[in-house]
């Protein structure tokens, strides 16, 4: 029985070369494996990297803008880290580098525990510092 591939046009290749590109051209942010989401967020949060893997962008940032990609590769180092089980977290604790960092609210505020203070989220947590481009 014979067996046809048909006439859809790919990319050729002649030498080396590629004679034909393929085009990935599109509005929306996306990053292979991590679904990208734009959704309302907290004030002053413009990007959340999940446990799953997908990354929340805030919808007040302008697609294709120098903030957008600007938070989605400090979300994605999160996400790498989280890939890597260097980072993890639950409801009760930040768990970073073999260090468990407790989690409260206290008075309505996210509040996580670091060098036995209790602190906001903020760019001065460990894992802050190290996704920071």
């Amino acid at each position: 029985m014979g067996f046809k591939l048909g006439k859809a046009r790919q990319p050729v290749a002649n030498k080396g070369v590629v004679n034909k590109k393929l085009s990935f051209k599109s509005d929306e942010a996306s990053i292979p494996g991590n679904p990208v989401i734009r959704k309302k967020l907290e004030e002053g949060i413009l990007g959340e990297a999940n446990m799953d893997g997908s990354i929340f962008i805030s919808d007040q940032i302008q697609p294709n803008s120098p903030m957008e990609k600007q938070v989605l590769l400090h979300e994605m180092r999160h996400a790498t880290d989280m890939k890597l089980g260097k980072l993890a977290y639950s409801d009760n604790a930040v768990y970073y580098d073999g260090i468990t960092y407790p989690r409260e609210t206290i008075n309505g505020k996210d509040m996580i525990k670091v060098d036995g203070q209790w602190k906001e989220a903020g760019d001065d947590f460990p894992w802050e510092k190290t996704a920071n481009i």
